[in-house]
Order: C-alpha cells, then structure tokens, then sequence
C-alpha cells in the first residue's frame, strides 16, 4: 500500500463497529486467563483469551453482524448468502436472524454436522455442496443473483475485518502492556482486523500470526506479494482451513503483523490436549493453533507476558476422539504393541499376564497369522494398551523381551 494511498480499514471503522455490537445478546465480552501451566512450559507469562465462549463458539458473530447491520442501514438488501466451514456460517446466521434477514449458507459436504445442525438452529438455510471451501464458496456467489441479496464474505470485506477489529480491542483492554499477541489466520480477516487495533492502541506488542501447515498460504503470499491459494487443504483445524487470503487482508498483514509461524497437525492435537487437561477448556483446532505456536520451537516467548487467543471452541465429537487417540498415542499413553509367538495355547494369557503385572489396561488384542515373515505355526498378538506415559511404556516392552518375545512399537 502506498503511503498516500487510504488504508481500507482504520481504527475509527473498528469504533463504529464497536458501537453497532453494543448489545451483549449478539456480542458478550469474553474472559481472559492466566495459564500457570503454559507459564512453566514457555518460561513466559502466558494469558490465554476466550472467545470460544463467544455466542456461537467463535468471533465470527462480530464481523457478520457488523457487516449485515451496515446492509439494513443502508436498505440494501432482504436477505444474505454466505460460504463457511462452520463457524462464519454460525456467525452470520445468527446476525442475520437479529436483524430479521434471511440468511443461507453453503457450507462444504465435508463440514462437521454439529457446526452444519447449529448453524441451522440459528435460522439459516444450509445447503451442502462440493467437498471443500472453494467448491461451497462458488456455489454460493452463485445464489446471489440481484442486489436484494448481499453476499457475506468471509474475510474479504473491510466491515468484516472491522467487525474483527473490536476483539482487538477487547484484548487490549482485558490485558494491557503484553509483549506478544498469538492469532490463528485462515483468511486472515480476524487478524487483520486485531493487527489494526494494536497498531492504533499499543504499537510496541509484537503481532504474530499462526497457521496450520496444512493450509498455510500467509507466508508464500507475503515472500510473493501476491495473495496465493492452495487447491487442497489438509489440516485439523477446520476452521483456518481457507486455502486462501485475499489482497485485502494480504495488505493489511503486510502493514501490522510483525511474524507469521506455522504448526503441524500434531503440534494442534497437543495443544487441544493441554488444553483440555490444564486449562479446562475445549477448543477447536484453529482455536489452539496459537497456543500451538507459542509451545513450538519457531516461537520464542521466554520471559514475555503473552496473550494467545483461542479463537473458537467448535469441537465436533467425532474431531476431539481422533485428536485424543493421536495425542495419546504421541504420549505412548495408547501404546500398540506387537509380540511374535509361536501360535499354541496359552501364550496371548502368559503375554497378558507380563503387561497386567505392571498395571497396565489392554483395550484391546488380535491374532495376525498372515504376515509373510511368520514362520509356520506362528502367530503375532497385537496388542493396544493403556499405559502412564513413555517410561511405563519402556518398562512393559523390556519385561516382555524378558520373557524371550520378540516385540515392536508398531503405533507409527
């Protein structure tokens, strides 16, 4: 952007959308909490700020209602359209019932079903098309067909990105003279707009942005100075989950944001774990992708007093089950053994017997007869185990070498 050029949002469009969300029944102010637990881990100050107790699980209610207030304002429109994952799609669907607007949305055939069942409790039209954002996102500008229907972008729009701005301004109040803000990007709207507050109300706190890397278009757009968009994303974190930002939140991240880390999927899982466990807290995957970033090598936040946000808190059942088994695994508190034997009576009670004397759960175990190494008359057992952790796990896998097994980790 150049230097004569007007930014496409200013702190004083985040004011005006500050005053059009003055009503807590669309928009309450969410908690902030210090986690002594990330404290020991980080060696910082880590404060963790919740919007994913927001009305509908994330921030997406500020921008939507932010943008459709401004179209009733305007008499510009009877209903809106948008495109979503999930958590946009609730967002707008709420907003638009508050203003008394239709509202569809067109979310991808792939979306998890309790964001789909809640975005319809909230009075919207749901119709399912194409397996990912893209597909969802083209059919629905294909619905607005007059200027009686306005389409809700999901980031590129300025009253979105505004709408966003006023969590930042939250964050600044809840939690003042912070060194560094952690933000999840998909799009890149919510950023944009939190990059913005600070830049106005405490330029000196580092922003940093967080993506999941099976997503992560941020940093080739910015090395490229050119938005870029993937034709496939894989990632956990559904809610980041774009494969795209647009010029204008490419603009303004280039203007506010100080770095941009990415995490892997497992790095999310852990996170969500911690969460769950130290903070008491059930987030989704974009939600925790920022705590992710700060319990990652590429972020150092040793001896800063740190605000992460936990965007949303959407955590479909199905999503938290392989999040816990994958992080259990990675813990080798689910530990999947396989012992060869010689295939005769007694042997799966004497093996059971070894991984029960150390107090040790077998969920569950299986013969294998046809793996081509094994001789005849040999058999492996397969074994799923509960354990404490990796040194419980260690001390199982020596005992039954002990007892003269041949046994393998198999859980990679």
């Amino acid at each position: 952007m150049s230097q004569d050029a007007a930014p496409p949002v200013t702190f004083a469009d985040i004011e005006a959308a500050r005053d059009r969300l003055d009503d807590e029944s669309v928009v309450k102010p969410t908690p902030v909490e210090r986690s002594t637990s990330l404290d020991d881990v980080t060696g910082g100050e880590v404060h963790l700020k919740m919007e994913h107790l927001q009305w509908t699980g994330s921030f997406k209610p500020r921008g939507a209602y932010n943008k459709i207030a401004r179209l009733v304002a305007e008499g510009r429109t009877e209903g809106v359209v948008a495109a979503s994952a999930g958590n946009h799609a609730q967002g707008v669907a709420l907003a638009a019932t508050k203003l008394g607007m239709d509202a569809t949305i067109v979310m991808p055939n792939g979306a998890p079903q309790a964001k789909v069942d809640a975005t319809r409790e909230y009075g919207a039209t749901v119709e399912l098309v194409g397996q990912d954002f893209q597909a969802a996102m083209n059919h629905a500008q294909e619905l607005v067909a007059d200027d009686a229907t306005a389409f809700v972008h999901a980031y590129d729009d300025p009253a979105i990105v505004a709408g966003q701005g006023t969590l930042g301004v939250e964050m600044v109040e809840d939690c003042p003279d912070v060194d560094t803000v952690v933000v999840p990007i998909g799009g890149g709207g919510l950023i944009s707009g939190i990059a913005t507050a600070y830049s106005e109300l405490s330029p000196e706190t580092r922003v940093v942005g967080v993506q999941a890397e099976g997503a992560a278009t941020v940093p080739d757009s910015l090395d490229k100075g050119l938005p870029q968009t993937l034709d496939s994303v894989d990632t956990i974190a559904d809610g980041i989950a774009t494969g795209g930002i647009s010029d204008l939140t490419l603009s303004l991240i280039e203007e506010h944001v100080d770095e941009i880390v990415t995490v892997t999927d497992g790095e999310i899982a852990r996170a969500i774990l911690l969460l769950l466990e130290r903070a008491k807290q059930v987030v989704e995957g974009a939600g925790a992708a920022s705590v992710a970033a700060i319990l990652s090598d590429d972020l150092d936040v040793e001896n800063e007093r740190v605000l992460a946000l936990l965007c949303g808190g959407n955590l479909d059942m199905t999503m938290l089950q392989t999040v816990l088994i994958h992080a259990l695994t990675d813990r080798e508190q689910l530990l999947r053994l396989r012992v060869r034997i010689d295939d005769q009576a007694g042997k799966m009670r004497e093996v059971s017997g070894v991984i029960a004397d150390h107090d040790a759960n077998i969920r569950t175990v299986r013969h294998d007869r046809s793996a081509p190494e094994l001789d005849v008359g040999e058999a492996y057992l397969v074994f799923e185990v509960e354990t404490t952790g990796a040194s419980h796990a260690r001390t199982i896998i020596r005992s039954i070498r002990d007892h003269g097994y041949e046994v393998r980790h198999v859980n990679a």
